[in-house]
């Protein structure tokens, strides 16, 4: 095994531990942080010409994405719930539409919105 697989084993097997032990405020935070990264990993296959790469970083921020949709609690979050799930919706066609074009400028939007909305959930938090 090369340290790099090694490393990705690690931190993995860390992830499954903290997702464990976390509140559901958490979850969502980690949640939106690996959709960054994945994002951010995308973004850098996408310069670097790597098809492949892209492909999968972002097909695994949608189904991250995704996912947050179908947690949201539709029956008691009103307008929020509401206006989240037309913004993950937007998001996901944004991205499909970043890998299918190769499109940066659709790939930076989702990153910035979900930059803000990561930011705001942290700061309830606090």
């Amino acid at each position: 095994m090369s340290y790099a697989a090694a490393v990705r084993q690690y931190q993995s097997a860390s992830s499954i531990g903290a997702a464990a032990d976390a509140s559901p405020h958490k979850l969502v935070e980690m949640l939106y942080a690996g959709a960054l990264e994945r994002l951010a990993g995308a973004r850098g296959a996408m310069m670097r010409g790597d098809i492949a790469a892209k492909a999968r970083q972002i097909g695994g921020a949608v189904a991250i994405v995704e996912h947050l949709r179908l947690c949201l609690d539709r029956d008691s979050g009103g307008a929020l719930a509401s206006n989240l799930d037309a913004l993950y919706e937007y998001m996901t066609h944004r991205l499909l539409k970043a890998n299918v074009d190769n499109d940066a400028a659709a790939l930076d939007e989702v990153l910035r919105l979900l930059r803000e909305i990561h930011g705001a959930w942290t700061q309830i938090a606090s």
